[in-house]
């Protein structure tokens, strides 16, 4: 009895245990089907999302591509409208400057011929005053030329321990030959540089000295400094210069065409240009003379019994 009570109850147990079983069988295939129909549920509602998406940006990109060609038609317009503007100012302009042309040639067609004629010598006038100021600008640029003569350089030597050292002393006459000289000495260790400083210092130490028809002097004069004594005598046209190297060098430098002049004493060439030199400041004109004494310049310049029957006549 007890053997087919344990039977019953195992049989029971079993059944038990097999229905249980059944029923969670039956919940786990239900939950599976839930989850299967939820899945394709939302793969569903993905795939209408994404047509639908899809739809709206198919209806978007024309509508991008519509406003790109809105885009590029304004900017279109917006160039037209410029180049119209710039088209409009232009002729605008034109036609002022037309007006203008008329008008002026109107005015000086109507108007009288003296307006005319007041701005041709106005205008003449400009020219002319530019062209004086350029001419005056040439003149102040242009320097004047000098006629340099050199009359003579010297050589020194100087004994060392090496040997011996030599340095020149130049002596230089310089005049524009037109009544303007000068002269000057320089010392230096080469000859260029001797003759440079010589030149400098004539151009510096320039003297006016006045000439009769710019080509003699007015008078005779005498000349001394130290040993060296110079005599000076005016001369007429035709004699030409007659005097030494160093006086030579500077009648011809001065302007000088016709002279006698001799040097008594010295011939160092130092004394005789300086002897020269203290003659010509003594030279003056009958307009100086005048202007000293009150006179007119017709009564200095009269010769006193000249040698035809002792008239007298007057000489320039």
């Amino acid at each position: 009895m007890s053997k087919d009570k344990n039977e019953l109850n195992q049989d029971s147990n079993d059944s038990s245990n097999g229905k249980k079983l059944d029923a969670t069988n039956e919940s786990k295939s239900k939950k599976l089907k839930t989850e299967i129909k939820d899945d394709k549920k939302d793969i569903l509602s993905a795939e209408s999302k994404k047509s639908t998406s899809d739809s709206n940006n198919e209806d978007l990109k024309p509508l991008d591509s519509e406003k790109t060609l809105s885009h590029s038609d304004q900017e279109t317009t917006k160039i037209n409208q410029k180049n119209t503007q710039i088209k409009n100012e232009n002729e605008v302009e034109q036609n002022i400057s037309i007006k203008d042309t008329s008008n002026k040639g109107a005015k000086t067609s109507t108007g009288p011929t003296n307006k005319t004629k007041k701005v041709n010598n106005s205008e003449n006038k400009q020219n002319d005053a530019k062209f004086k100021n350029s001419e005056l600008n040439n003149k102040v640029n242009e320097q004047p030329e000098y006629i340099e003569k050199l009359v003579s350089i010297n050589r020194v030597a100087k004994v060392v321990k090496g040997g011996r050292r030599f340095s020149f002393a130049a002596l230089v006459v310089v005049g524009d030959g037109n009544g303007m000289v000068g002269h000057g000495k320089g010392k230096a260790k080469e000859v260029p540089e001797a003759i440079k400083k010589a030149t400098d210092e004539a151009k510096t130490r320039m003297i006016r000295v006045p000439l009769r028809q710019g080509r003699t002097l007015h008078h005779d004069i005498r000349g001394r400094f130290d040993s060296g004594k110079v005599y000076l005598r005016s001369a007429p046209s035709g004699t030409g210069v007659i005097a030494g190297g160093p006086m030579r060098a500077v009648f011809e430098a001065l302007g000088i065409q016709d002279i006698v002049a001799k040097s008594v004493g010295t011939s160092n060439p130092h004394n005789m240009v300086r002897a020269t030199f203290e003659a010509l400041r003594t030279a003056y004109s009958p307009k100086i003379i005048a202007a000293r004494r009150g006179l007119k310049i017709n009564e200095i310049t009269k010769r006193r019994k000249v040698s035809q029957g002792g008239v007298e006549v007057a000489k320039d």
